[in-house]
């Protein structure tokens, strides 16, 4: 029964965040968190975000932009190492929240500016960023679609930014899930369940797909931008309880 909840939740995620850029995780998390425990939330997630992303760059691997490729990866790969190493030493509650906060303001900073490009990223940009992505995607196990207005302001648009991101992600994960192992986060039972939400992707990015080539570019960058915004409530909400004792 949670192999077949997970891969149909999977798939109504994963179909959902290639039309906005990301996102899958914010679904899958608290049903992770529920059914398997908080602790197997960071390598489950990672199995299965590999080998969404892993099939999806697959997918669109002519419309990947190997500059920020280049520049995104050598970042991750030190990030990725030193998250997972702090998974295995704490558990920074604090972050979600943080990272929340700052996905809001984002969004409405898109919505109140009008304006397609919000602030100018620069290829470079990536390497201190991916660092500081990878540490905390590793470390909660996603930093939801944080990584989207760098991508988009960069002038990445529909099918670049699915295929770049997704590589991306691809890379950051493979690093995150050799971590988890060498450090004795990762069971073949995390194994096992991420293997069925990256199933449940495998036929959700087929569809997606085909609705994403019939939107518009605009379309695409409304709804990236609104589901950052979306997104940073969905985990404030979640985080409620601590906010309200920090509080």
């Amino acid at each position: 029964m949670t192999a077949l909840v997970l891969i149909l939740a999977s798939f109504v995620a994963w179909f959902f965040s290639m039309l906005a850029g990301g996102g899958s995780p914010l679904i899958l998390i608290p049903l992770i968190s529920l059914m398997l425990g908080a602790q197997a939330v960071a390598p489950v997630i990672t199995v299965g975000l590999l080998m969404g992303n892993g099939q999806r760059s697959l997918v669109f691997w002519r419309d990947i932009d190997w500059q920020v490729t280049g520049w995104y990866a050598p970042g991750a790969l030190l990030g990725g190492v030193l998250g997972a190493y702090v998974l295995s030493r704490m558990h920074l509650e604090w972050l979600q929240p943080v990272i929340a906060i700052g996905l809001v303001g984002i969004g409405i900073n898109y919505w109140l500016s009008q304006q397609e490009t919000t602030f100018t990223v620069k290829g470079w940009f990536f390497l201190p960023l991916s660092f500081l992505n990878a540490v905390g995607s590793a470390v909660i196990g996603s930093t939801g679609p944080i990584m989207n207005p760098l991508y988009l302001n960069y002038g990445l648009d529909k099918e670049a930014m699915i295929a770049t991101k997704s590589l991306n992600k691809s890379l950051l994960h493979l690093i995150k899930i050799a971590a988890y192992g060498i450090l004795g986060e990762l069971s073949w039972e995390h194994v096992g369940y991420g293997l069925v939400i990256g199933l449940g992707a495998i036929p959700a990015n087929w569809l997606g797909k085909h609705v994403l080539a019939r939107m518009s570019n605009h379309q695409f960058r409304q709804l990236a931008f609104t589901f950052v915004a979306v997104s940073g409530m969905f985990m404030l909400w979640q985080q409620r309880r601590l906010l309200f004792f920090v509080g």
